[in-house]
């Protein structure tokens, strides 16, 4: 679950005053993000919040630079003539060095091409000391609260009986981190999942099991090429796309990437929460023990698998949906629901295949949706949780950081 959620969410300089390339920006989010899943078997709860906290700080120091936004950090505007490139490559350079000492390498590589790009001396400096101080305001912000005790999982059974041993992949610190803009992980929790001698409940069984199975015939190829695209999204091509357009600033695309990274971070403490609450059980679990939930109309199917292997941990809410509907929401808010280049998806699952076109954003959260019930790991009450969680994650983090400053 680290590596998904360290890695879904997410992958010419000139300086003295000068519009600044979108491009410094972009590469090092991308560049945080090919680190930080590399390093993910092995990481820590603080380098979750790494690449966030390397688009914060890029942030705070090109606004300083280039003020158009209020700060997150409550952080000081700085000198308008100052390197854009340096301050915020220096600012993502200093953050992922903190989370990734054993990556210095190929950090102090990078950071050194991207200075040596930066001619004017005396800009380029300015925008060292910015982006410096930018990182260390950006690393003390929104680690773990040591108030919030982490409550470990623990299986049930009944005494005596042998169940699965194998502690779930969402780890309890997910919900100790401070959020970024909602309240607290609780505080988007759905309403239960919807009760088992419910039409609805054997409504969306019977979709699962009959268009999620391993041997499903009902299944078209196109679905079950979804199942398994959609299985670790890539929106990279998409997100340079926007960064790259015309007229973008700098500070723009700091700031898109910045609440990108935090909306997702919230989105996620929440879909770790409601999961750990609820405690739902899986299809493969559920339509194997059809015939003991109470329903009549949920048949037993012993042998039943799923196309996809089932992640290990609970099913309510749909996670891959939570983060497909926040990341809709805060790009439809950033490109418009239908971008002019379209919505331009990669799979990281699948990684020798084509990068797909969709037209709007809202096609694109619905498919993502749609591909977990093809792929026999999740409801679709449990998918529509999910969206909305991602939804109103977004819709706070969107309202209330980062906002546009008066006639800027």
């Amino acid at each position: 679950m680290r590596r998904m959620m360290m890695g879904m969410a997410a992958l010419a300089a000139l300086a003295s005053g000068q519009p600044a390339s979108a491009d410094t920006v972009t590469d090092w989010w991308e560049f945080a993000n090919k680190i930080a899943p590399y390093m993910a078997t092995s990481g820590t709860p603080e380098q979750g919040r790494a690449v966030t906290r390397a688009s914060l700080a890029m942030f705070e120091a090109v606004n300083a630079i280039d003020r158009r936004y209020e700060s997150y950090l409550d952080f000081p505007a700085g000198d308008p003539t100052a390197s854009q490139d340096a301050a915020a490559a220096t600012a993502a350079y200093t953050v992922m060095l903190h989370h990734f000492p054993t990556q210095k390498t190929a950090l102090d590589d990078g950071y050194m091409i991207a200075m040596a790009g930066i001619a004017d001396e005396r800009a380029r400096e300015a925008g060292r000391l910015i982006g410096e101080q930018a990182a260390r305001a950006a690393i003390a912000a929104g680690g773990i609260d040591p108030a919030l005790q982490p409550t470990p999982y623990r299986p049930r059974t009944t005494p005596g009986a042998w169940v699965a041993t194998a502690l779930p992949q969402i780890e309890p610190h997910m919900v100790t981190y401070r959020p970024w803009a909602i309240p607290s992980a609780d505080a988007l929790r759905p309403p239960p999942p919807v009760a088992l001698a419910s039409e609805r409940w054997a409504r969306d069984y019977e979709e699962v099991r009959r268009l999620g199975g391993r041997t499903s015939t009902e299944r078209t190829p196109y679905q079950t090429l979804m199942a398994r695209y959609r299985q670790a999204f890539d929106l990279t091509p998409t997100m340079r796309l926007v960064a790259d357009g015309p007229g973008r600033s700098q500070v723009q695309n700091a700031r898109m990437f910045a609440i990108y990274q935090m909306t997702f971070d919230d989105a996620a403490m929440a879909m770790a929460d409601a999961k750990a609450h609820y405690d739902f059980w899986r299809p493969i679990t559920a339509i194997r023990n059809g015939g003991d939930d109470g329903n009549d109309a949920t048949p037993q199917d012993a042998a039943w698998v799923p196309l996809l292997g089932t992640p290990n941990f609970a099913e309510y809410p749909c996670g891959h949906c939570v983060i497909a509907a926040a990341h809709a929401e805060v790009m439809t808010a950033e490109t418009g629901p239908r971008p002019a280049t379209g919505v331009r998806v990669a799979a990281m699952a699948v990684p020798m295949s084509a990068v797909q076109v969709l037209p709007s954003w809202d096609e694109w959260e619905q498919e993502v949706s749609d591909s977990r019930i093809y792929g026999g790991v999740h409801f679709r009450f449990s998918n529509e949780a999910g969206q909305q969680i991602g939804r109103r994650a977004a819709r706070i983090v969107l309202d209330s950081v980062m906002r546009p400053l008066p006639g800027r």
